[in-house]
């Protein structure tokens, strides 16, 4: 009877680990089945994707193809680093107002100073006020390393009346574009390969389309990025010189009235009264002339008429002394 439970246990106990070894084995060989499955369909998806197309079958397909090479560029140009800039980029402008005893002196010699400091005269414009005195108004556009100087020298060619300075700092802008630049440049570049490899000529009419568009953004991207070197490169400064407003022997202005002072001022408004008297004249003239013109002609017209009424009389006076006699 021993013997027997014993043989029963030790027949259980194989049978249970033959059913385990069983699911085991089942349960790996559907991993690995399972595994394949997704790295065969990963590597026909891949294979899809990196096989190189014959040709296109219509003209969105040219356009998508562009849109979908760029966009895969896009993401690797993403995750390289960005481009170091070199150096900080500021972008410097200054006005300066400055009174000077002579203006055309001090323009030349901003003039010298600007030039000599590798710069330039971007602008001038000189208004005289009267016989004697002029202002000058100057735009200067000099290297950012020699700007500060070029301010002292400026501001102490006379008498500062007014500074006023500025700084930007456009480097994240200057990085932007230029990286900007360098995708477009390598867009322009694909599409002109697809076009290569184009061979309808409806692919190849909307590859020019495309092509015709990135090209223009690129050109205007090229625009922004000269603008930005120039003003980053050469800083700008305003530079307006004005005379004193009544200069003296020491520079300073004579506010008291004297004799001649007045008999000027009298002599102006004497002169604007009769000027005014005569336009007032001139004016009234033409109904003056009609006025006198009716008068006369009204008084000759009276006239007229009383010699009219005395005529009868003066006939009848005679004829009835006539009669009177013959009685």
């Amino acid at each position: 009877m021993q013997s027997a439970s014993k043989s029963g246990r030790s027949f259980a106990r194989a049978r249970g680990v033959l059913v385990a070894g069983s699911l085991g084995l089942l349960l790996a060989v559907g991993g690995c089945g399972a595994s394949g499955d997704a790295s065969d369909s990963g590597a026909k998806a891949a294979d899809g994707k990196a096989a190189p197309r014959e040709g296109f079958t219509d003209e969105g397909g040219a356009a998508a193809s562009a849109a979908a090479e760029e966009q895969a560029d896009g993401k690797a140009a993403g995750k390289k680093a960005a481009p170091k800039p070199g150096g900080t980029h500021v972008i410097r402008t200054a006005t300066l107002s400055v009174e000077v005893k002579s203006v055309p002196k001090a323009a030349a010699a901003a003039r010298g100073v600007a030039e000599g400091a590798g710069g330039l005269v971007a602008s001038e414009n000189t208004e005289r006020l009267d016989d004697t005195y002029e202002t000058s108004h100057l735009v200067l556009r000099v290297p950012q390393e020699r700007f500060q100087e070029v301010l002292r020298e400026l501001a102490g060619s006379g008498k500062l009346l007014s500074r006023t300075s500025n700084a930007k700092d456009v480097t994240d802008q200057v990085v932007d574009v230029e990286s900007r630049i360098a995708t477009q440049r390598a867009s322009v570049a694909r599409v002109r390969e697809l076009m290569d490899r184009a061979e309808k000529i409806s692919d190849v009419v909307a590859l020019e389309g495309e092509l015709s568009s990135r090209q223009s953004d690129l050109e205007s991207l090229l625009a922004q990025q000269a603008s930005l070197k120039d003003r980053t490169s050469l800083a700008t400064i305003t530079l307006d010189l004005t005379p004193p407003d009544a200069p003296g022997d020491d520079g300073g202005k004579d506010d008291d009235p004297g004799f001649l002072d007045a008999l000027g001022g009298g002599w102006d408004a004497f002169v604007t009264m009769l000027r005014w008297i005569a336009v007032a004249f001139g004016a009234a003239f033409p109904f003056l002339v009609t006025a006198v013109l009716a008068v006369l002609a009204w008084r000759q017209l009276r006239k007229r008429r009383a010699a009219r009424r005395t005529a009868p009389a003066v006939a009848a006076a005679p004829a009835g002394k006539d009669g009177a006699s013959a009685s």
